[in-house]
């Protein structure tokens, strides 16, 4: 495995996002040697992905990422090594991610692959890799009195008539709690009633073919924001439950995945 240097002077890095989920980077360097290569390290292994960086039009080095090169999900801290020196970590410079907003994988090879270019809390350059088999994408919450509705978007599987979705409590003993879904073609909807979940975290999966088929983790991915949990925040509401009142609400976690926080509230009432 090559030897990374993140302490060498940074270099920036321009990407582009293509509709098919493939990026390209372009990296403000020269090389004299004609050996390039722009590094993905994964950071929770020691996982590398190396793509030859080639002299651009306007003298700079590009490499591309095509959507077929298999990414394993996880984060990847990018480098570029150029003239075989040490590889130095690249920062973003421009980044264009608009075609991941309109974004609609066809599934048809079984998995939905997404790739988000993201600058990291240090300011240095980053690609988040999801690789699901098969998955659902959220499309849209509604959040009511009680009551969230969830609708979305199966890839890679087909919905059957015994389709389920499931609540499952993270931390808890606790069985999970099933919802009846409604579909339409690849589309599903169903509804998580607060009042019916102990206090806790709830991770929401679907079950396209019931109990015989697979679970699926519900999630947004389809778009340009690598870290939803910040940026998407939905309004908790306030339900008595049979075993006392609740805060509840939806959020996608670290991993832009969907579930339920449930929080008792402290009973202030006087008998």
């Amino acid at each position: 495995m090559t030897t990374l240097a993140p302490q060498s002077t940074p270099l920036r890095a321009d990407c582009i996002a293509d509709s098919a989920g493939g990026l390209t980077f372009d990296v403000a360097a020269a090389c004299d040697s004609g050996a390039a290569l722009l590094v993905l390290r994964r950071r929770s292994g020691h996982d590398e992905v190396c793509l030859p960086l080639t002299p651009a039009a306007d003298g700079r080095l590009r490499a591309a990422l095509p959507s077929i090169v298999g990414l394993p999900e996880g984060r990847w801290d990018a480098y570029a090594r150029v003239d075989a020196e040490e590889p130095r970590r690249l920062v973003p410079g421009a980044t264009d991610l608009r075609s991941l907003a309109a974004r609609t994988p066809s599934g048809s090879r079984g998995h939905v692959a997404v790739r988000i270019p993201y600058a990291t809390r240090q300011g240095n350059l980053s690609v988040r890799s999801w690789l699901r088999a098969p998955h659902a994408e959220v499309s849209e919450l509604r959040i009511g009195q009680g009551v969230l509705t969830v609708t979305g978007r199966v890839y890679g599987i087909g919905l059957g008539p015994r389709a389920y979705a499931e609540a499952r409590g993270r931390h808890a003993s606790v069985p999970a709690r099933r919802s009846e879904v409604l579909t339409d073609r690849a589309e599903f909807r169903f509804k998580v009633v607060y009042g019916a979940l102990e206090p806790g975290v709830w991770d929401l999966w679907l079950r396209p073919a019931g109990e015989t088929g697979p679970a699926v983790r519900i999630a947004r991915l389809l778009d340009d924001v690598a870290d939803k949990k910040s940026v998407f925040t939905c309004p908790r509401v306030r339900v008595d439950a049979s075993y006392g009142p609740v805060e509840a609400g939806p959020y996608y976690t670290r991993d832009n995945d969907l579930s339920v926080s449930v929080t008792a509230v402290p009973n202030t009432g006087h008998p």
